[in-house]
């Protein structure tokens, strides 16, 4: 993992680089093979201008790199959501206001990053633009998780300090988890979603990939235009739970065997973890039997599209557009109104505790090949999304916020850690990911320490 953005931001200050030299590091890893398909468009020449600019340097991202995700409207760039059916779109007027905080911040805009058609996948496939591949396996291409594919390939890669993407139910979590590095989705309210292509409005979150978790804490604190915090207090006071239901249910041994040995090392450093049941998450399948907020809101804005351009879509997308068609008004109204009921008891169940501890997913990347384009692999496509976006969905649905970061062993493709809670708990959310990220980065000091007195 190249530095993250505040370590290269203490040597800008110190200076033993600048952002110039910063952007044609990142430029060159955007040009590089494990970067293929991960951009749309590049803005090479901008970014340098940025990163000369006095201003942009004055600013908490210093003129560094910063990747929007083909979603949000940049201005004078069109904005097509990795679709062929905006392929006529026209550029854009202004920055949406997430775009506009970044640039304000003194974000160097390198392009604009792949990802799931219209949002509508946590695989990360692209039939018309293909498919970025996990940069963690160099054998094997495996999915890059999505639909902020390239948003979590351009940090991991080190094309970007800062991956702009959007979370609905998991889309910057599921890539961050699967390229070991960090995504935070906080309270969708925090940003504002103009200027974006809607999946979900009820759902949707404006948020980012970052390197570190004092990374995503920046990143938060230039999207939502609010300061986070801090706090030094040990791990050792919070309450931390493990719910029991679902999250933890037929995972890889190799994520399993990640998250088990995480919780024995927050327990020696002196966290205080329960076990929850927590069945309130076993309804939410239910909720969702119809299709959901996605289905029903996406196909109320994409019906006209689809009855004129269907067959431009990525069929495996259409199709889940089109389960909206079905949902009646009182379906939509009930599944609003039950949704109520079910994130005021799953946060009556989770009073007490400061956050919670879960695998991000299930399962590690698959590979590119067992989920491609075609019919005869949509069973295992349609099987593999929805695992991807089991654990994750849970937070979307709550309205809540969660961080995910790296928590496997040395050599083991990645695996994710979540850290999350429900509604506006973000703050201590993001501080307790700190103490986490502080303990797994000691723990795997030791870990080359050992290696190294073992050779």
């Amino acid at each position: 993992m190249t530095s993250d953005l505040c370590h290269t931001r203490q040597a800008i200050d110190a200076g033993t680089t600048d952002a110039t030299a910063q952007i044609e590091l990142s430029v060159a890893a955007a040009q590089s093979v494990a970067c293929e398909a991960a951009f749309l468009a590049t803005t090479f020449d901008e970014a340098r201008a940025a990163a000369a600019s006095p201003i942009a340097r004055q600013g908490p991202l210093a003129g560094l790199a910063v990747s929007i995700k083909d979603l949000f409207d940049v201005a004078g760039q069109p904005t097509r959501a990795a679709s062929r059916v905006l392929a006529d779109a026209k550029p854009a007027a202004r920055d949406c206001t997430a775009v506009a905080r970044l640039r304000a911040a003194g974000a160097a805009l390198i392009g604009r990053t792949n990802m799931s058609e219209f949002a509508f996948s946590a695989v990360g496939i692209n039939p018309h633009h293909g498919t970025p591949a996990n940069v963690c396996d160099t054998q094997i291409r495996r999915i890059p998780g999505g639909s902020s594919s390239g948003a979590a390939v351009s940090v991991a890669v080190g094309a970007a300090f800062v991956g702009l993407g959007s979370d609905t139910g998991g889309s910057i979590r599921t890539p961050a988890a699967l390229n070991g590095i960090v995504g935070f989705k906080n309270t969708a309210r925090l940003v504002p979603l103009d200027g974006t292509v809607p999946l979900s409005p009820t759902l949707d979150t404006v948020c980012a990939t970052t390197r570190s978790v004092r990374d995503a804490v920046v990143a938060h604190e230039i999207l939502s235009a609010r300061a986070v915090p801090r706090s030094d207090a040990p791990l050792g006071t919070y309450r931390l739970a493990v719910p029991q239901t679902l999250m933890l249910d037929g995972l890889d041994p190799v994520v399993a065997r990640a998250f088990e040995d995480t919780l024995d090392t927050l327990r020696r450093a002196g966290a205080h973890i329960q076990d929850v049941a927590l069945p309130e998450i076993r309804h939410l399948g239910a909720l969702q039997s119809t299709g959901g907020f996605a289905a029903a809101e996406s196909h109320a804005w994409h019906r006209e599209l689809l009855d004129r351009q269907g067959a431009d879509y990525d069929p495996r997308v259409a199709a889940r557009i089109r389960r909206g068609a079905s949902i009646s008004a009182n379906d939509y109204i009930e599944l609003v109104q039950a949704r109520h009921g079910w994130i005021a008891a799953v946060e009556a169940a989770l009073q007490g505790f400061d956050a919670m501890l879960s695998p991000t997913v299930p399962i590690l990347a698959p590979p590119i090949s067992e989920l491609a384009p075609g019919a005869e692999r949509d069973e295992a496509f349609f099987r593999t999304n929805a695992l991807l976006v089991r654990n994750t969905s849970v937070v979307n649905m709550l309205d809540g916020c969660a961080l995910t970061l790296p928590c496997h062993a040395p050599g083991q493709l990645p695996v994710g850690l979540m850290v999350w809670h429900g509604t506006l708990r973000d703050d201590k959310v993001l501080n307790v990911a700190l103490r986490v990220e502080e303990l797994l980065a000691a723990r795997a000091r030791v870990s080359s320490a050992m290696g190294v007195i073992g050779s």
